[in-house]
């Protein structure tokens, strides 16, 4: 009987992101942004859903997953790939959902991002935050500087993710890769170990709670070069987002620790390609200049964005410019970009009726 093995390996040979297992339904695949059905697999109750998930969950996993109902980890499967997993209860019964995780990372060049963003591995100390919605590639462009870090310099790289997504060898740099409930028990106190572990580099998979912001803007403001992810749209609600994470009466403090630490913020989206059979990414770039801090110290994010509009020459890119390039490079549609954009009025008129 075809198991999890034929499922990845159809996510993988079709082009897929992630294995969607659902009682009541056929398997589905992500594939260019929409789910469609795997062809010759029949609708799986309840049960049949819970054999597949048994199937690459160890007995811990299982264990963990039946009291929590609420499971993640990575699995990976010689010759095919390795998968980002989550494992849920809902109303039907188990589900899962399988990312893939490619195996070998993507060169900056290949993401065809801004070469601003390229430059981010070259940044010596400061916070950089790579930030927009679940599934935008956030992860494969932090992977991608890493990558370049690796190759480029001799450092010390301290990875915290929940679980580890993608595995970068030595190169000429030191990684130590730690995963959360595994290697260590929480984002924040695996950052409080990396700061006195001599971490040139340190990537936070994920600043989910107040705790860890705290902790990762320390590390930036004591010399360390800090990647860190957030669920924001946009370089100035990033910011706001940020600061509003914290009590009112800590925020003017914050404000003054970010605007010192801050070098840089990349927004990133992916949109349907023109041609229907992929996605690209567009992405916002923030970078430090000598009128930012002050921008951040005073609470003034509007002009966050005259801030970008005059630092075009620097690298920096306003979100909207960039979706109108890849309009006109016929990259993505008019449509497509209208649904993105900040100021929708630039793509009405390009809109076919």
């Amino acid at each position: 009987m075809a198991g999890m093995r034929e499922l990845l390996q159809h996510v993988k040979d079709h082009g897929g992101s992630d294995l969607h297992l659902t009682s009541g339904l056929e398997p589905r695949i992500r594939r260019h942004g929409g789910l469609e059905p795997v062809p010759d697999w029949p609708v799986l109750d309840e049960s049949r859903v819970a054999e597949l998930l048994r199937e690459v969950a160890s007995e811990s996993h299982w264990q963990e997953f039946q009291r929590s109902h609420d499971l993640d980890f990575a699995y990976g499967i010689e010759g095919l790939g390795r998968f980002r997993v989550n494992y849920l209860y809902q109303l039907n019964g188990a589900s899962g959902v399988f990312r893939l995780i490619p195996e070998v990372i993507t060169s900056l060049e290949d993401l065809d991002l801004p070469r601003s963003i390229a430059g981010l591995a070259d940044v010596r100390s400061g916070l950089i935050l790579v930030t927009g919605p679940t599934g935008c590639g956030k992860s494969t462009t932090l992977a991608a500087i890493i990558d370049r870090i690796n190759s480029t310099y001799c450092k010390h790289i301290v990875t915290i993710e929940d679980p580890v997504e993608f595995v970068h060898r030595n190169k000429r740099s030191r990684l130590s890769q730690r995963e959360v409930g595994t290697d260590t028990d929480s984002f924040s106190a695996a950052l409080r170990a990396a700061i006195r572990q001599d971490a040139d580099v340190i990537l936070v998979g994920e600043m989910r709670d107040l705790d860890t912001i705290a902790l990762a803007l320390t590390a930036a403001e004591m010399g360390a070069l800090v990647f860190g992810t957030l669920h924001t749209n946009g370089a100035a609600n990033t910011i706001d987002r940020l600061i509003d994470a914290f009590p009112a009466e800590e925020q003017a403090q914050i404000r003054t620790t970010l605007s010192d630490s801050l070098a840089a913020v990349v927004s990133q989206l992916l949109l349907r390609t023109a041609d229907g059979r992929g996605r690209c990414a567009v992405a916002e770039v923030l970078l430090k200049t000598s009128a930012l801090p002050n921008v951040i110290r005073e609470g003034n994010t509007p002009m966050i964005q005259t801030i970008m509009q005059g630092g075009r020459s620097l690298g920096m890119v306003m979100l909207d410019d960039a979706l109108a390039a890849k309009v006109e490079a016929k990259q993505v549609t008019p449509r497509e970009a209208y649904f993105k954009a900040t100021n929708k009025a630039r793509f009405e008129n390009l809109i076919d009726d």
